[in-house]
């Protein structure tokens, strides 16, 4: 809730003027995605996977999956806000994010 009331009180308050304002906002954003996603992303874990399974399910996996789509979330954003977004970037955020996720899922 901090997250998203700063972000809401730095858009009330600071014009959206500078290439700071713009990185500060979006930096901003993603804490309060990250803040979102992770909480949901443990109890959807938890609830999804059979009990035997649930000593693996960490918050910080659910950290790391909240923070990959957090990010590919407000790259599209950015991507947008400059004017250079189009479905094919938006693919490739996605399938990058995925490979990721899968990289991280093959170290175990």
């Amino acid at each position: 809730m901090l997250a998203w009331a700063g972000l809401l009180l730095f858009t009330r308050f600071v014009p959206p003027q500078t290439v700071v304002a713009f990185a500060a906002f979006f930096l901003l954003l993603l804490l309060a995605l990250i803040c979102t996603f992770a909480p949901l992303a443990y109890a959807l874990g938890r609830r999804i996977f059979p009990s035997r399974r649930r000593h693996r399910i960490t918050w910080y996996h659910a950290l790391r999956q909240a923070t990959l789509a957090s990010s590919a979330i407000v790259l599209n954003l950015i991507l947008r806000a400059l004017h250079s977004w189009n479905i094919i970037m938006a693919l490739v955020i996605v399938v990058a994010t995925i490979i990721v996720e899968v990289l991280f899922l093959a170290r175990k």
